[in-house]
């Protein structure tokens, strides 16, 4: 079996040799042995353990909790090799979605195509606020919401572009007639809404890939609530935030 001098291991690796004397010392990572010259010795085990100290690192992940992370009775190289597989394939697909409506968008702007407007965001949304979304919601309802969101992600997932295209189409549209509502000075508790209301819940049902009784769809109203949900919403009409809310919970209080 090879063994490399921490040179070696550096050149490799693409990190600083001060670097690896560094993960040395706060026994993150040790050289296999230690010759009578005093040079340090890296085997095949340091090479695999210094890969996934790297990895993490990319990952976003303190040293302080790489090592817990390696050190963990329970770690497993090869188990976390296939996650962090699966977590670096979903942002290279995210990353590569983003980076076609740059480019639309740009040749757009240039004069070369037209581009829907629902294409604007394609692959724009960050994950982490998802999660973050996701966490918040689980905490306010419970664990069991959890299901039901991936459950809805996977719907939406399994639709090609063009029906998600239709479906964002569709959203737009309710949601222009209801900001005209608000700038024609039409009360959110007003019956004349429940058209564009009952448009909204079943477009919420179709998402959702179940049913959204109105006790469901008034509960959606507190999730709109979220700050970025707020933020969206008020980009569509100064105040519409609050107005939908509550014209979703007025239309569903008169179901009952």
């Amino acid at each position: 079996m090879t063994n490399y001098t921490v040179s070696e291991v550096a050149a490799m690796a693409g990190v600083s040799v001060r670097t690896l004397h560094h993960y040395h010392e706060i026994g993150l990572l040790r050289p296999a042995y230690v010759g009578e010259n005093n040079y340090r010795y890296y085997g095949r085990d340091e090479l695999l353990r210094l890969q996934q100290i790297l990895i993490h690192r990319e990952l976003r992940i303190p040293l302080v909790k790489i090592g817990a992370i390696l050190d963990a009775p329970s770690f497993d190289r090869l188990t976390a090799l296939k996650r962090q597989r699966e977590r670096i394939a979903l942002e290279v697909a995210r990353s590569a979605q983003m980076l076609r409506t740059i480019d639309r968008t740009i040749a757009e702007l240039e004069g070369d195509c037209a581009m829907k407007d629902a294409d604007l965001y394609y692959g724009i949304v960050d994950p982490k606020k998802q999660a973050e979304h996701k966490a918040w919601l689980e905490q306010k309802y419970g664990p069991e919401i959890g299901t039901q969101i991936d459950t809805s992600r996977r719907k939406m997932e399994s639709l090609n572009q063009a029906d998600k295209d239709a479906m964002m189409a569709a959203l737009k549209d309710i949601e222009q007639e209801l900001a005209k509502a608000l700038r024609d000075g039409v009360p959110p508790e007003a019956r004349s809404l429940d058209p564009f209301i009952e448009r909204h819940r079943a477009w919420v049902a179709s998402c959702w890939g179940r049913g959204c009784p109105p006790t469901a769809y008034a509960a959606l109203a507190d999730n709109y609530e979220h700050p970025d949900f707020k933020a969206r919403y008020e980009t569509i009409e100064k105040g519409f935030a609050e107005y939908l809310c509550t014209a979703m919970r007025s239309w569903a209080k008169r179901q009952n």
